[in-house]
């Protein structure tokens, strides 16, 4: 069990009553993806429905219900200046009372949704890689911080999976489809040969090495070379460009994570009800 299982399965264990709500349907601009889910008890909250006056309706709501002993109620919520929010949509929430099995059945889907996060790994645990654990611990993603040192990979204080690996490709070799690698390591040739490495996968959401236009050059020609003409094109290097000129490593994480998040979420798709897809039809 993970963490953020732990801290659910504690929260559901230590509440008597929880209500939980869902974004059961939205239309237009809205804080959350419908399917969005958030649970109520009397003084603490699990989850989000995307916080300001929508999510203040919600807990208020449910608590009245716990208070009340009511077992399911449902809201739709124009999120305009009725209720103090400009998203300009229209959300539709359900919110029920929780039995045991409805508890097991939260827990079994906050466990699958974290075996599906995509796995973002970290090659290199020095100074930036280890200021990016300490970011992207915080982020939905299965962090893993590799590297071939041991005294690194120690001074490291963040709540990721650390491997130590006298040959780091592995990793590379056995990530799942539509990971995240940023090469970071304490060698040039080493950087060069696991970067190239995330680019042959051919399956990556993003490979990013750190390093300057010249470093990127170089690996280029180290590719057409070595690597039978593998093409760089989808290589994000430098990582973390702005306009910034702060190379402090926790900047620069902050930067590269984003590039990373923005990756990894780039492509997703928030799936229409039919209800919703009829509705968006004749607004037309």
């Amino acid at each position: 069990m993970t963490a953020l299982s732990a801290q659910a399965a504690a929260f559901f264990d230590a509440e008597s009553a929880i209500i939980r709500v869902e974004l059961t349907a939205v239309r237009g601009s809205s804080p959350r993806e419908a399917g969005t889910e958030m649970f109520v008890a009397p003084t603490v909250l699990w989850g989000t429905i995307g916080g300001g006056r929508l999510e203040q309706i919600a807990i208020e709501r449910g608590r009245a219900m716990l208070d009340g002993n009511k077992l399911a109620e449902t809201l739709d919520v124009p999120l305009g200046p009725e209720i103090g929010q400009c998203c300009g949509g229209h959300v539709s929430l359900r919110l029920t009372r929780m039995h045991t099995q409805d508890r097991r059945e939260a827990l079994q889907r906050i466990r699958a949704e974290e075996n599906d996060q995509p796995h973002v790994y970290i090659m290199g645990a020095g100074h930036v890689g280890r200021a990016l654990a300490n970011v992207l611990q915080h982020a939905p993603v299965k962090c893993i911080l590799v590297d071939m040192r041991q005294e690194e990979l120690q001074k490291c204080e963040a709540v990721v999976e650390k491997r130590l690996r006298a040959l780091p490709e592995v990793d590379v070799f056995n990530a799942p489809p539509n990971s995240a690698f940023i090469v970071l390591t304490h060698d040039h040739g080493l950087d060069f040969l696991l970067t190239s490495a995330a680019l042959e996968l051919g399956t990556a959401a993003y490979v990013g090495m750190i390093g300057s236009d010249t470093k990127r050059a170089k690996l280029r020609s180290w590719c057409w070379t070595h690597c039978n003409g593998l093409t760089i094109d989808l290589l994000t290097c430098p990582i973390g460009a702005t306009a910034s000129r702060d190379k402090r490593p926790e900047i620069i994480a902050s930067f590269v994570a984003a590039e990373v998040l923005t990756a990894l979420t780039a492509d997703q798709q928030v799936s229409v009800s039919r209800e919703e897809a009829a509705l968006l039809e004749a607004a037309q």
